[in-house]
């Protein structure tokens, strides 16, 4: 099979404008991010999709790969669909651009969704960690999800579910969001008007549980460094310190 990773960047974010040209040690942070899921080493290739010319740029004086959008898109699976159309592929695994630190074992999880599912019962393939603390059960920035008995998602949520009405706090998952499409999935999902759910809370992969696609959810105990604010990418920046300095002992 013909794994292709792409990248959805945009220039402007809500909370932390201009945040995926900032500094992350010697690299932006988009191309960090490139950087990361080239070295792992499981894509047959590895694209940077954006609507700014910046990004664009900064990818391109770097060696990458990159795809200016011509439309604008609502959201980063609108974004690579876009440029997907125009490439020959089995499955697109969306990775998102301000997580620096691919993790090699998640991508592997993600491919073995696909290579393990003869029968083809896998629209989509996407991730989940254990939730360990009451905290971060509530906190409405961590996507919940609960799954069926194979382990395909029933239903994803800002809101803490399963509510845990007579028992004390176990069980509970926090979605990770990176994606992998079989591409004639990923083509279908590019026409859908967004959904009543996915407006509601704000997720976009609501619209594809509204409309009958199946998405395989692959445990991971990997805890990924997402960059939404400041803060965390100063977090960030401290992660890649510990790392080198790891490498140098």
């Amino acid at each position: 099979m013909r794994f292709v990773a792409l990248i959805p960047a945009r220039y402007d974010s809500r909370r932390f404008p201009g945040k995926l040209l900032k500094k992350l040690g010697k690299k932006s942070l988009i191309y960090h991010t490139y950087s990361s899921a080239v070295a792992t080493g499981l894509f047959d290739e590895v694209i940077v999709v954006t609507d700014s010319e910046k990004i664009y740029k900064e990818i391109k004086k770097n060696k990458g790969k990159a795809i200016l959008n011509i439309k604008k898109h609502p959201s980063g699976t609108d974004r690579i669909a876009e440029a997907a159309k125009e490439m020959e592929a089995d499955v697109f695994i969306n990775i998102q651009g301000d997580e620096p630190f691919v993790n090699k074992n998640q991508i592997l999880l993600l491919k073995q969704a696909f290579e393990n599912d003869p029968q083809k019962k896998v629209d989509i393939a996407s991730l989940m960690v254990k939730i360990n603390h009451p905290d971060e059960f509530l906190d409405s920035n961590n996507v919940k999800v609960v799954t069926d008995k194979e382990g395909f998602a029933l239903y994803f949520s800002r809101a803490p579910i399963p509510y845990p009405r007579d028992i004390e706090f176990d069980y509970a998952y926090k979605h990770i969001g990176i994606y992998a499409f079989r591409k004639e999935i990923l083509e279908k999902i590019a026409v859908l008007p967004v959904s009543r759910l996915e407006q509601i809370e704000k997720l976009e992969n609501l619209r594809f549980l509204e409309n009958g696609f199946k998405i395989k959810m692959m445990e991971t105990k990997h805890r990924n460094i997402g960059v939404d604010t400041p803060g965390d990418l100063e977090k960030a920046i401290r992660f890649l310190k510990e790392m080198e300095n790891e490498k140098m002992d």
